[in-house]
């Protein structure tokens, strides 16, 4: 599914199946990558199955479906910046499949939203940053797997250093009014995704 719904994308703007082939298995690498536990091909495979039942929603389908291809592609633990080259390799690809600038545009800030998953005054990158959340809001037993998986990826730093940072990162999600942007996601997700990690903090103390 996501490799056919790549295709189609950017077949709409290029007609060179070679150069098609060559991106995919550029995002194919990149999110298959040893030290990928979460963000991954299952991750992407999520988040599409997210946002394709808002898809209607949706005024710019085709930007979204390019941030969400390329808004993990460079991704490393223990950086950053990702987010910024995430975005910056994605307006370089999108270049190469001749996809107007507005859109490149539009998908480059669409990407740099998520590092920070912040209300945007654009609806697609709300409901698009939502989704990218809505793991947080999935019965216990897939959360516990995601965490775990998020585990995995910080497996250079030692529990005493981790443990801090995870439940700061949880407690600035909780401490927010509203997790989610869009009354959508806020229906389906918000409160397990509070259960969730109230209760993950509880296994961190």
């Amino acid at each position: 599914m996501l490799r056919e719904t790549f295709f189609v994308l950017a077949n709409s703007y290029s007609d060179n199946l070679l150069l098609i082939e060559e991106l995919w298995h550029e995002i194919e690498q990149s999110y298959s990558g040893k030290d990928r536990h979460y963000h991954n091909l299952q991750h992407l495979s999520h988040l599409l199955t997210q946002i394709t039942e808002v898809k209607e929603q949706f005024l710019q389908w085709n930007v979204v479906l390019f941030s969400l291809y390329y808004h993990d592609v460079v991704y490393k633990a223990t950086k950053s910046d990702n987010e910024a080259k995430s975005a910056a390799l994605a307006v370089k690809r999108m270049g190469k499949l001749g996809v107007p600038n507005e859109m490149i545009e539009s998908c480059e800030k669409q990407i740099l939203a998520t590092k920070s998953h912040q209300l945007s005054d654009n609806s697609d990158t709300n409901l698009f940053t939502d989704a990218d959340l809505s793991i947080l809001g999935t019965n216990w037993e897939d959360y516990v797997t995601y965490y775990q998986s998020v585990r995995k990826e910080y497996a250079v730093y030692p529990d005493f250093m981790y443990r801090p940072g995870r439940k700061k990162v949880l407690a600035h999600f909780l401490k927010m009014p509203k997790i989610y942007k869009t009354d959508y996601f806020c229906e389906k997700f918000e409160l397990q995704a509070r259960q969730n990690m109230e209760r993950e903090i509880a296994v961190l103390a």
